[in-house]
């Protein structure tokens, strides 16, 4: 018998056709045996218009109080879930955050995880009980219910699953596992059977979609095995596990791609000590992050030249803060949304040089300029141009053996 938590995002449960067809799966597992926790999202489109009616009842609304109506979209399929379960002949029962309870900070609309009290819950699964939980909230201190920010429901699932000591987290989703990068853009990208929780975090923050960065970090500090498959095939999903699980490591595991990211430039700062902190300072500050960074310094040493990436929609704040910046004097500044950031990921790299040449060459031969470069220990990225993305993408997947007809 094993412990698994099964986790169903808003298009798994977008309708009652849909909530039928979790519940079987829920079925199957509970009558193999297992004792099996539920995360549910709310219905597809079902928070958004929350959201909406939130913005428009008070433009200036109660962080608490938006918390109170975003949350109850998930309370909705719980119940559901719950319900059609029972009358499936299955003992199951609906939890809200606050009656686990799923202790919270008071940060509304983005807290953080403090405690998760599985006492009750744990005697509910042993007496084989299907225990429904409402993902993305949980309650403060001051007993108002909180909300977890995007991406809630999967950090629900993964911390639920690490308090509960689960075998393995199951997050259900409409893709049947993690690529080697978008199948939309190559045809030829293949499912991965494991992934390190490293790769799935880099690739996560780098932007595949399939997770959240919160869930796979909090999973690799706590050692959940997680599971990405679909919700609508039976097919095998992909295993996000420990670097010690996979017995022969790929050099490159897959290749990522953001869109939403945009490039300033401070041409010609003056060249002195602490120049980078009074301007990435303020940015902070502001809220604003910084990714990749590179300075060229001119020929006399006396003024650089800086150039960095923030998310698209934070350039018209990161120019207003650069320019309300009085005491940083520079010549000119420059923003430009047209560029993608194109990133190889691999824990291979760690033990295999060249890598970087071959990804640079593989761009120029193809006509592609490299902007900036970043890099880390299992990754390198680099901006370019928006138009070649694409191309980019598909020359770098076949140059490091990535497709699926390739051995």
């Amino acid at each position: 018998m094993s412990r698994i938590v099964m986790k169903f995002g808003g298009t798994s449960v977008a309708n009652l056709e849909r909530i039928r067809a979790v519940a079987e799966r829920v079925k199957q597992e509970a009558d193999a045996g297992n004792q099996v926790a539920v995360v549910v999202s709310a219905m597809a489109g079902t928070t958004d218009q929350l959201i909406k009616w939130v913005e428009e009842a008070s433009p200036l609304h109660d962080a608490r109080e938006y918390d109170a109506v975003v949350s109850s979209g998930e309370q909705v399929t719980a119940g559901l879930l719950a319900l059609v379960l029972q009358n499936m002949g299955i003992s199951a029962r609906s939890w809200l955050g606050w009656q686990v309870p799923f202790k919270t900070n008071n940060v509304h609309g983005s807290a953080r995880i403090e405690n998760i009290d599985t006492t009750q819950m744990i005697d509910r699964l042993e007496d084989n009980i299907v225990c429904i939980m409402a993902g993305f909230q949980g309650i403060s201190d001051d007993n108002r219910i909180t909300t977890l920010g995007r991406g809630g429901s999967d950090t629900s699932a993964v911390a639920l699953a690490a308090a509960l000591n689960a075998d393995r987290c199951d997050i259900y989703t409409d893709v049947e596992g993690v690529y080697t990068t978008d199948p939309r853009i190559v045809s030829a990208a293949r499912k991965l059977d494991k992934v390190t929780y490293e790769e799935m975090l880099e690739m996560a923050s780098l932007g595949a979609k399939v997770l959240q960065t919160r869930s796979v970090s909090m999973a690799m500090n706590h050692g959940v095995r997680v599971q990405v498959l679909s919700s609508f095939t039976d097919k095998p999903g992909t295993l996000v596990v420990d670097e010690d699980e996979i017995v022969e490591k790929q050099v490159v595991s897959g290749i990522a791609y953001a869109k939403d990211e945009a490039k300033i430039t401070l041409v010609g700062v003056q060249n002195t000590p602490g120049i980078a902190g009074e301007i990435f300072g303020p940015l902070a500050e502001g809220n604003v992050n910084v990714d990749m960074i590179i300075q060229n310094i001119s020929e006399d040493g006396k003024k650089t030249d800086l150039t960095f990436t923030v998310p698209e929609g934070d350039v018209d704040k990161a120019e207003a803060i650069l320019k309300d910046t009085g005491h940083v004097k520079y010549a000119k500044l420059m923003s430009d949304t047209e560029v993608v950031k194109i990133s190889v990921i691999g824990v291979g790299m760690r033990s295999h040089a060249g890598v970087a040449a071959r990804m640079f060459e593989t761009l120029a031969a193809k006509g592609i300029n490299i902007q900036v470069i970043s890099t880390s220990e299992i990754k390198i990225s680099v901006l370019i141009r928006a138009e070649y993305y694409e191309l980019a993408v598909r020359a770098l997947h076949t140059v490091f053996g990535l497709d699926s007809d390739q051995e």
